[in-house]
């Protein structure tokens, strides 16, 4: 049928994207990108190589992130700060997620559905968490004692971690969704006026 290559200018489609991700955006909103998906440490120098910029101005829009509570910083085992997304922004995150999808009333019903739930697993194991089943159950094996505790299966375990999970960022959603009604209370007087 003929040469199957393809014309010059698309022999590299990665670096076409990239040319226009760094023609179309700042280089603050390049290292956020990056840093956004980055859950393990990584130096300035990594992250100026991934945005397309250098490392002093990475550096300084991740210290700028880091002012903000978005990004996490540590001293690497060279001794220079490394730069990973922050929990707290984590958290956040999916917290608004949830808000945007699910109402307060729905949210307060599944917050009680978890929590059921996770009293359930707590009375038929005898054990507040399954990192203590496991550690329970590891230690029979290890004395070869039998024990009248149930032995969990890991689609279980996997359930009671994910229930857990879940309850945490549902009461996070709340809990910004009951601020966010003080706040909006709090910003208007008695009369229904925005004060100045």
């Amino acid at each position: 049928m003929g040469d199957t290559t393809l014309p010059d200018e698309f022999e590299d489609i990665n670096e076409v994207v990239s040319d226009e991700w760094e023609s179309e955006t700042t280089p603050y909103e390049r290292v956020r990108h990056v840093i956004a998906h980055t859950y393990s440490p990584v130096s300035a120098d990594t992250v100026a190589e991934d945005v397309r910029t250098s490392p002093k101005t990475a550096r300084k829009h991740l210290n700028a992130l880091a002012d903000e509570g978005f990004v996490d910083t540590a001293t690497g085992e060279h001794g220079g700060t490394t730069y990973q997304r922050s929990a707290e922004s984590l958290v956040v995150e999916q917290a608004v997620d949830i808000l945007e999808h699910v109402s307060t009333d729905e949210l307060v019903t599944r917050i009680a559905e978890m929590r059921d739930q996770l009293n359930i697993y707590r009375e038929e194991y005898g054990v507040d968490s399954p990192e203590e089943v496991t550690i329970d159950q590891t230690n029979q094996l290890l004395s070869e004692t039998d024990s009248s505790q149930s032995n969990i299966d890991a689609e279980t375990l996997q359930n009671w971690q994910t229930t857990r999970r879940n309850l945490a960022f549902a009461n996070a959603a709340l809990s910004i969704a009951n601020a966010e009604r003080f706040v909006d209370n709090d910003s208007r007087t008695t009369d229904g006026s925005i004060p100045v």
